[in-house]
């Protein structure tokens, strides 16, 4: 497995996974609407966005942030793993380039929003606290980037 950079290319094969794995949790598999056009949304904003690309050159996880204005903080979203590639690392590799990066581009501090209730999002809150994250306020979780 491989991280990389948003690609166009990429494009479909990612919104693709996103809904399938939304799907394997019994959610409304809804097209999250900055997934349309992920350069605009992210990269043209100074932010970033990045795949997990297995060896199959097929898309098996995303992530991206963006900064919170006037702040040295960031917003993680939508760290999605496709689903027979969960338990693997795949979204810790992608979190951890994430994090990386944030740190690189000066930011202190990194915040995700999780869905509530929280047994249908349960593989988040149980995910985010093995990485350091801390729940601040009812669906929220924050780390310090040291």
């Amino acid at each position: 497995m491989t991280i990389l950079p948003y690609a166009e290319r990429y494009r479909d094969d990612m919104i693709f996974m996103v809904l399938q794995a939304k799907d394997a949790l019994g959610r409304v598999p809804r097209l999250n609407e900055d997934l349309l056009d992920v350069k605009a949304n992210y990269m043209n904003a100074g932010d970033m966005f990045w795949l997990a690309i297995d060896e199959t050159d097929r898309v098996v996880g995303c992530v991206g942030y963006s900064s919170i204005p006037d702040t040295t903080e960031a917003w993680l979203h939508r760290l999605y793993v496709k689903c027979d590639r969960k338990r693997q690392g795949v979204g810790t590799a992608l979190l951890e380039t994430a994090e990386a990066f944030m740190k690189q581009k000066g930011k202190t501090a990194v915040r995700v929003h999780l869905g509530l209730p929280k047994e249908q999002w349960f593989e988040s809150y149980a995910f985010y606290p093995k990485h350091g994250y801390a729940e601040y306020q009812p669906s929220y979780m924050k780390k310090e980037l040291n």
